[in-house]
């Protein structure tokens, strides 16, 4: 099993910037970990992934250059740093553990994710 509990989330004006972070408990762990957001009355969304062993991290098209994932192994944690937010970005932000690397396209499908966090709220207001 493995445990994924996110923070940083909260209320935010347009053009402002937040950080979130995903503390990772459990099983040894070497697989992917991913952003993800939902939005109210919307699927699920990718947003990044970085691979557990490398750090290298990959990003949808729609916020790259706006946020960056960066992760600690000794930590046991990744960070998901969010700037120039817009209305458009608030949703519920999730954190999810995926086994293994399936390259970077395949590696963005929700299906790929076997545990999840509970999610954090951010809320960017006008």
């Amino acid at each position: 099993q493995v445990q994924l509990v996110e923070s940083g989330g909260g209320l935010v004006q347009a053009g402002g910037s937040l950080k979130l972070s995903c503390v990772i408990s459990g099983r040894t762990f070497s697989g992917v970990i991913g952003w993800f957001r939902q939005a109210p009355g919307k699927e699920r969304e990718f947003l990044a992934f970085i691979r557990w062993s490398t750090g290298m991290s990959y990003y949808a098209d729609s916020v790259k250059g706006r946020f960056t994932m960066f992760g600690d192994n000794a930590k046991n944690t990744v960070w998901l740093q969010m700037i120039n937010l817009t209305p458009e970005d608030t949703a519920v932000y999730y954190c999810a553990a995926g086994p293994a690397y399936y390259g970077p396209s395949i590696s963005r499908n929700l299906d790929k994710y076997d545990y999840w966090g509970q999610g954090t709220q951010v809320t960017v207001s006008l």
